[in-house]
């Protein structure tokens, strides 16, 4: 069956041992299947048989390795969660709200829809605040965010980047979200991808910068949040790997 026949065809959210490989895959990609023995506590073999699953479903793509080789031969596969897979984990609702807004956009006009979008954020965004009120330090307040992103079904995780000390430090930390539950109403309307950024802004009490999204053909969200003051130009430009 073709990637396009798969994303054409209504899925329900995966459930299980399937589904939470599904949910690993899209919280860590791209990742191989020893780091998704590691990270879920099962063996090579269990998780194998249910990324091979995935794979002939269409629910995930494989991705070259990012990492170092280890040793001779080709790189380790590592794996993404396709466009399907996106559609899997989450309900199917897209072409409906997709409708509304177009509708919304040609009666009201584009600006009725980025007023819409900073709406349904700042429900988020409140809740959210209460949450990160108490922490102190930019760390606290990302891992705080993360678990609370992820609780709503962004898979988010984040890493610190950058060289403290050096001549011209780029210190940061890289904020991933590796899925979207409203990927597809986001990618025909981008007002939603830039609430949530002046949202996180406002969180964080740091300018951030978004790298890369889903919406726009990405396989993760990824937002840099400054953690120390730097010159502009050693803010990354380029987006990730798609």
């Amino acid at each position: 069956m073709t990637a396009a026949h798969h994303a054409s065809v209504p899925v329900a959210p995966e459930a299980g041992a399937r589904g939470r490989v599904l949910r690993a895959i899209s919280r860590h990609a791209p990742v191989t299947t020893t780091r998704l023995a590691t990270l879920l506590g099962i063996s090579d073999t269990a998780v194998r048989r249910q990324v091979d699953g995935l794979l002939e479903a269409g629910l995930i793509e494989v991705r070259d390795d990012l990492g170092p080789r280890r040793g001779r031969g080709r790189p380790a596969r590592a794996y993404v969660v396709s466009d399907s897979g996106h559609e899997a984990l989450t309900s199917d609702y897209g072409h409906l709200a997709s409708e509304a807004l177009t509708f919304l956009a040609e009666t009201a006009g584009p600006v009725a829809v980025a007023s819409f979008a900073r709406a349904r954020i700042a429900k988020l965004e409140k809740g959210y605040a209460v949450e990160l009120a108490d922490l102190e330090g930019t760390g606290e307040r990302v891992d705080a965010l993360v678990s609370a992103l992820t609780r709503d079904g962004f898979d988010a995780s984040a890493r610190p980047i950058g060289l403290p000390g050096a001549a011209a430090p780029l210190t940061g930390i890289q904020l991933c979200q590796g899925h979207c539950p409203v990927q597809s109403v986001a990618a025909e309307f981008p007002q939603f991808c830039d609430a949530e950024a002046e949202a996180f802004s406002r969180l964080l009490g740091v300018h951030v910068q978004r790298l890369a999204t889903l919406a726009h053909g990405d396989h993760v969200c990824t937002t840099f949040i400054p953690t120390e003051p730097a010159p502009s130009s050693t803010i990354p430009t380029e987006r990730r790997d798609r």
